[in-house]
């Protein structure tokens, strides 16, 4: 009998979805427990389960694991072989034959109890390794593999009342009864596996769908990146402990986590992304997403109720939310669990209108909206679980590196900076940029600098200058009007101070490892024309002091570079002062820079070398200056540098600098000539005929920036 139980038991067939397995045997196992006691079979099982054991290769397995598939059948026959000899009076048919008609009661309860034991006892070792519930593996797998047990039961029966031996004519009619048994359970288990398989992909499927609108839902709504992924992951958690048990709903509930702001693609991007609090206009168009969201996901087939979690996750406990109205136990459970803890992570997040909250004031908050806006079950549970849910590692809920302080609510200036350059002179855009950053560089600290140039016919905002850390890689940038933070600050003419980097730059490979937490977007306006868009980022708070000096930057200095000097071959693009030095010019001191030995350089050294060194040395005298100097090639061996405004120790600082510049721009030709320069600096009111002079003489370009009405004070 034993050797029969061996034998069939190695021809085992796997059961569907998890790892456990089943075989004809229970024929033999029963026969033996009826033939010669519980013990027998007890002995039986166990030998039949470790050739099983060994045949399944046990290398890698787990001790524990081959322990208890040794142990729960074995335990199972012996405490239901006990059981059907106390309570049914029989003895074993070694001593005593029973008829059939006493025998199968007692037997049905005897297959029953060992059924239940083993497979309840499968099914919990399978739920704590798969943390799934094994009341549901139970049902879901194992149920309907009871025909199995009760077969082997009633061929064990005929074994035992109608043979007192085990002939070969015997195992002639049983052994073809047990392969039909077999080959029957193998191929019912292939079509199980088989379909599945095909339910797996098809999750798969949907799963992958899933993730694509997850993205494209993250990729558009920069301000809340990484949201969703907390939230799913928090809203699993909540609800097994609020005891959802059904496999469906748990998946429902983990993909509307990822989709329940489906429906923000449909909300305009400067109001999904703006960095301050909706107007109740606004707000209104933020409220659609909800239904625009089910409504789009009502068209995907989902396997499981995703589209009333997404339409409901707004609404509140009593019945005043969002888009429906309804109230209470109405409203969804998975709708119910996604709005406390959608609330919770969006409380403990930064945002562009507030820094984030601690964790206990978030909780404060849920426990005054307890009853009112949420299910006060959900609440109390998640009070108490939301440390051991949380998304760990994946995340932390504070994914921007810097707090968001306020919003500047000045407007921008009104009048005319950079003025049309990157229509007329696209080069000069990027010229005239970069030498406002490093002018501004000296006053407000910032780890990179972006002038983004605005091209009305694209209605996009590209970048026409960078300098700081890892400029190189926001060279193809383009943001549009009213998308991130650089675009809200272009669609709505305002300044902003100190919202996420991330906003802007999250494309382009920047995190918070980059040490950027902070940012300063000021737009710069013509007229009623957007003009560019100037936006510093930095590891350190910005203050009102830096908003205000970089908008009086921009407002004092214009891109349009309409005046050039030629000479040598080169063309030297220059700033236009014209917008801000209209009527008389306050020109008050002048810094002159001249070759000596210019003719002689000319006969001995490169020609396009030279213009090219007094090209650069024209833009290094720019960046030392002050945003408001102009230089100017009057000459092709003359530099002049004009300055409004200053007093002789503001000029002695700036000559030492010129000075040194010119003397590093000595350049020395293959035939060993070296330039000569010349730094001469003149201040009015002592200087103030000289300065006449030149502004009067010097070529015909002074007068087209400065006209015939300039005075010098």
């Amino acid at each position: 009998m034993a050797g029969l139980t061996v034998l069939t038991g190695s021809f085992s067939v796997k059961v569907p979805s998890i790892n456990a397995y089943i075989s004809v045997s229970e024929a033999f196992v029963f026969a033996s427990v009826l033939l010669f006691g519980a013990e027998a079979g007890t002995v039986t099982v166990l030998l039949e389960c470790l050739v099983i054991v060994l045949w399944m290769k046990p290398q890698g397995r787990p001790l524990y694991r081959m322990l208890f598939n040794l142990a729960a059948p074995a335990v199972s026959i012996w405490l239901a072989g006990h059981c059907f000899y106390f309570l049914s009076g029989i003895r074993p048919y070694s001593e005593v034959f029973t008829p059939l008609p006493q025998l199968f009661v007692p037997l049905l309860a005897f297959t029953a109890a060992y059924f239940l034991l083993n497979s309840t006892l499968v099914a919990v070792a399978v739920g704590l390794e798969t943390q799934r519930s094994p009341t549901q593996i139970w049902w879901t797998n194992f149920a309907w593999l009871s025909v199995n047990y009760f077969s082997g039961a009633s061929l064990a029966a005929l074994i035992v009342t109608y043979t007192q031996k085990l002939e070969f004519s015997t195992l002639a009619v049983i052994v073809p009864l047990l392969v039909v048994s077999y080959l029957t359970f193998r191929t019912a288990m292939g079509r199980a596996e088989d379909s599945y398989n095909h339910l797996s992909q098809l999750n798969r499927l949907y799963l992958s769908t899933i993730e694509t609108l997850a993205m494209a839902i993250d990729a558009k709504d920069q301000v809340t990146h990484g949201h969703i992924r907390r939230v799913q992951t928090y809203a699993v958690g909540l609800a097994k402990h609020v005891g959802v048990t059904d496999d469906n709903l748990l998946k429902a509930i983990e993909a509307a986590a990822l989709l329940h702001d489906m429906g923000k693609l449909a909300v305009p991007e400067h109001i999904l992304n703006k960095p301050g609090k909706l107007t109740p206009a606004e707000f209104e168009k933020m409220k659609l997403h909800a239904g625009i969201g089910a409504d789009i996901l009502s068209a995907i087939d989902f396997p499981y109720p995703v589209v009333p979690i997404v339409r409901h996750h707004h609404e509140n406990w009593d019945g005043t939310g969002y888009p429906d109205g309804i109230r209470g136990t109405d409203i969804p459970i998975g709708a119910r669990i996604l709005s406390v803890v959608d609330c919770f992570d969006a409380l403990t997040s930064d945002r562009p209108y507030r820094p984030r909250l601690s964790d206990d004031d978030a909780l404060a908050i849920l426990r005054e909206r307890r009853g009112v806006m949420y299910d006060p079950l959900v609440v109390d549970t998640f009070v108490r679980v939301y440390k051991t849910i949380g998304p760990g590692e994946l995340e932390p809920a504070d994914v921007h590196a810097g707090a968001i302080r306020d919003i500047a609510n000045a407007t921008a200036p009104d009048s005319a900076a950079f003025v049309s350059a990157h229509s007329s002179h696209p080069a000069n855009f990027a010229d005239v940029g970069e030498l406002l950053l490093t002018q501004v560089a000296e006053t407000i600290p910032f780890k990179l600098g972006i002038v983004f140039q605005y091209d009305k016919n694209t209605d996009q905002l590209s970048v026409g200058a960078a300098k700081g850390v890892n400029a190189s890689t926001v060279r193809d940038l383009r943001i549009a009007r009213g998308e991130k933070l650089s675009g809200w600050v272009a669609a709505n003419g305002r300044s902003i101070v100190n919202s996420d980097p991330q906003l802007d730059l999250h494309t382009c490979g920047f995190s918070a490892a980059n040490g950027l937490a902070f940012t300063l977007s000021v737009p710069v306006i013509d007229g009623s024309d957007l003009a560019a868009v100037v936006s510093l980022y930095g590891d350190e708070a910005f203050s009102e002091e830096h908003r205000e000096h970089l908008e009086k930057s921009v407002h004092s200095r214009h891109a349009n570079s309409s005046v050039t000097c030629t000479g040598a071959g080169a063309v030297v693009d220059l700033p236009d002062h014209r917008g801000s030095l209209e009527g008389p010019a306050h020109v008050s001191a002048v810094i002159r820079v001249e070759v000596l030995n210019w003719d002689e350089a000319g006969q001995v050294a490169n020609g396009r070398l030279l213009a090219q060194r007094f090209v650069e040395l024209c833009e290094e005298m720019r960046r030392a200056l002050s945003a408001a100097a102009l230089v100017v090639r009057t000459r092709d061996h003359e530099l002049i540098a004009l300055m409004p405004r200053v007093n002789a120790q503001e000029l002695r600082r700036a000559s030492v600098v010129i000075r040194h510049i010119a003397a590093a721009s000595h350049i020395g030709t293959p035939e060993g000539f070296r330039l000569e320069l010349a730094v001469d600096t003149f201040l009015a009111p002592a200087d103030a005929g000289i300065i006449w002079d030149i502004l009067s003489t010097e070529g015909s370009h002074l007068p087209a920036v400065f006209g015939a009405s300039a005075k010098v004070h």
